[in-house]
């Protein structure tokens, strides 16, 4: 199976995807709502981290629903307990999926740490009943290209070196729409949420937890110095210094029939 960036194994990565759902599920649930999200659908979540959406989505399928719940660690999700709900270990890029059986597929934040993104949506598409549709949630950091000051942009600009040499591909999300359009998917549509937000604030702690778990790699690259860190965290603690570092891309998109 392919290796976590951040494996669940790392002390803080509950506690930051606890973050990353109190900041996301609220812009991910009002697109699978927007894509008819009803009672008795069959939904799939690919890398369903620590199984918020998954719940969420069992609860509005119901009763006669089902979920399956899967990632490839499931240590967050072994113990759930939920009606219509199932948790599977998976690997998107080599395990089986039934085909054609899901009215809904979804994954958010998986396709930019996979090698081969197009290779997941071929298999998630798959996984589609005719007419059933797919939505992708991606980030993408083109604003994190032109931060101010000077001092952060060398920062970011130390972490997509990282990226790029640990195979993650943080401008994955401008890239999906067009996938699911070339792979025959039919009403392609997309569009980005971008949060500006300031030091002290959740997505400042959210940034800060994820850079404090991957500091020993970031290090290991020398593309990052320790100056560099500590005016990061100085930044993001200071609610008077304001900014944006990512925009979260939803594609999606419907099988035809």
């Amino acid at each position: 199976m392919n290796a976590y960036v951040l494996p669940h194994a790392l002390g803080g990565e509950q506690q930051r995807l606890r973050l990353m759902s109190d900041l996301l599920d609220p812009l991910e649930r009002s697109h699978l709502q927007r894509l008819g999200l009803r009672q008795g659908w069959r939904c799939l979540e690919v890398g369903c981290g620590n199984g918020s959406i998954s719940q969420w989505l069992a609860a509005q399928v119901a009763p006669d629903g089902q979920v399956v719940a899967s990632d490839l660690e499931i240590s967050y999700v072994a113990c759930l307990k939920a009606t219509c709900l199932e948790v599977r270990q998976l690997d998107i890029l080599q395990g089986e999926v039934e085909p054609a059986q899901y009215d809904l597929v979804v994954a958010r934040a998986l396709l930019h740490h996979l090698p081969d993104p197009k290779l997941a949506l071929q298999r998630m598409i798959a996984a589609l009943k005719p007419g059933g549709v797919l939505l992708s949630v991606e980030p993408d950091m083109l604003p994190a290209t032109v931060a101010e000051p000077e001092a952060m942009r060398r920062f970011w600009d130390g972490w997509f070196r990282w990226a790029a040499s640990a195979g993650v591909d943080y401008f994955v999300g401008r890239k999906i729409a067009p996938l699911l359009a070339s792979l025959g998917m039919e009403g392609v549509a997309a569009e980005g949420h971008t949060a500006f937000a300031n030091g002290g604030s959740p997505w400042a702690s959210y940034w800060m937890q994820t850079v404090r778990e991957l500091h020993p790699k970031l290090m290991e690259t020398g593309h990052i110095s320790e100056d560099l860190f500590e005016q990061f965290n100085r930044h993001l603690t200071d609610p008077k210094y304001w900014s944006s570092a990512i925009t979260f891309v939803a594609a999606s998109g419907s099988k035809p029939l």
